[in-house]
């Protein structure tokens, strides 16, 4: 569909709504929940809920074949899911929150619900972690489901951490520390180890075909083959090494941008995906994908300063990550749009030139595209869903339910 078209059916669709809006193409989602799915191959997806932070669509995309469990940002997030899904054909689904927590009322609540123990597991990368699960619970508690996650960052210079390539995560390296930290964990009372993670920030979240930068891509390629190739080594040999004293039920690894070099390692058994479905704009710059831009918002024309000027109501939906202009929305229908690079977007309005500015009036609508995925619904209380060129139904975000977790 051109963008003159795709623009036609978003306009007529919404046409009753009054921007600001955001909306689901449910193709686009539909779609896109397809193209993961075929990438990884007959790996199950568990999905990212950062991402989506709308409880219709993740539970549209669970009920989807090649797609199994949640990886979930907090742990009161995990327990609000498992509640809501209580009694439903979701019901027990499989949660892991893949950031540790320090929240002593949820782990409380946790260790307190048989139920949401048997679904949700907690990550931990340090014996600091399970001594503040104790301080939490007490000495004598149930069991909590842990995950241990590996640091699968790459750093070039063997056995230094003077050069680290990717997210700084957990202090756990090494097969060595995996086993060290597996063994502590095991002779604990009140934990059992179900799962290994990593996420490779340096492949899965940086794209390889950045557009004008010819050599800034071939320099990414060239890192993440050997990222690739060495996590793909060690991965394995962490695994075997805590496998050795615990049976595991799951090895996630990897994200949207890394599913295809995530599922060659054999000792993964999960992949784990949230942006691909939603198409931002920081997956536009990959050579093995492209995620159709599912998640879109408008915002009205208020003003006309000048010739090929025109300004938008609000718009200062700023991405989090290193401050850049890869980080600011991008509008996207009218095509011919671009951000004054002296105002960027603001706080309650947007400029916004280019050609196309001369055809817009007050009370039009620019449509834009956001950074981050799961970021916009922080902005918004429901997405308006799209089927052909009408609204099927109105859901709320996380926000929309009266949900903020951090």
């Amino acid at each position: 569909m051109s963008r003159s078209a795709l623009r036609s059916r978003l306009d007529t669709a919404t046409k009753d709504l009054d921007p600001p809006l955001a909306v689901v193409d449910l193709d686009a989602f539909d779609q896109n929940a397809a193209d993961l799915a075929r990438r990884a191959a007959g790996l199950p997806i568990r999905v990212a809920s950062k991402s989506i932070r709308c409880r219709h669509l993740l539970e549209r995309v669970l009920r989807r074949p090649g797609y199994a469990g949640v990886m979930s940002y907090a742990l009161p997030e995990a327990l609000w899911l498992h509640s809501a899904w209580a009694g439903t054909d979701l019901a027990g689904t499989d949660i892991l929150v893949a950031y540790p927590t320090a929240d002593h009322a949820a782990l409380r609540a946790l260790a307190a619900a048989d139920a949401a123990r048997a679904a949700v597991s907690v990550v931990i990368d340090s014996v600091e972690h399970l001594d503040l699960i104790d301080a939490a619970l007490g000495a004598h508690h149930p069991d909590i489901r842990i995950c241990l996650e590996l640091d699968v960052s790459w750093r070039p210079v063997r056995g230094r951490d003077l050069l680290h390539v990717g997210t700084r995560r957990s202090p756990v390296f090494t097969p060595d520390q995996a086993v060290e930290l597996t063994r502590t964990v095991l002779r604990r009372p009140g934990f059992r180890l179900v799962g290994v993670m990593g996420y490779e920030g340096q492949i899965a979240g940086v794209g390889d075909a950045p557009a004008g930068r010819p050599l800034t891509g071939a320099v990414v390629r060239w890192m993440q083959g050997r990222s690739a190739g060495e996590l793909a080594e060690r991965r394995a040999a962490a695994v075997r090494a805590v496998t050795a004293h615990a049976e595991l039920e799951f090895v996630n690894g990897g994200g949207t941008g890394s599913i295809e070099t995530t599922g060659t390692d054999r000792s993964v058994t999960e992949v784990a995906a949230g942006s691909g479905l939603i198409g931002p704009t920081l997956f536009d710059n990959y050579r093995r994908f492209s995620p159709r831009p599912a998640v879109l918002f408008a915002l009205p024309v208020v003003r006309r300063p000048g010739r090929r000027m025109a300004t938008v109501f609000s718009g200062g939906y700023i991405a989090s990550g290193p401050p850049g202009a890869d980080r600011v929305p991008s509008p996207f229908l009218p095509d011919g749009l671009r951000l004054r690079a002296m105002e960027g977007a603001g706080e309650v309005q947007t400029p916004v030139v280019g050609r196309a500015a001369d055809e817009l009036r007050v009370g039009d609508r620019v449509w834009w595209r956001h950074t981050k995925a799961g970021e916009l619904a922080e902005r918004f209380t429901a997405y308006h869903v799209i089927e052909g060129d009408q609204v099927a139904r109105t859901v709320p975000t996380y926000r929309g339910e009266g949900q903020c977790f951090g």
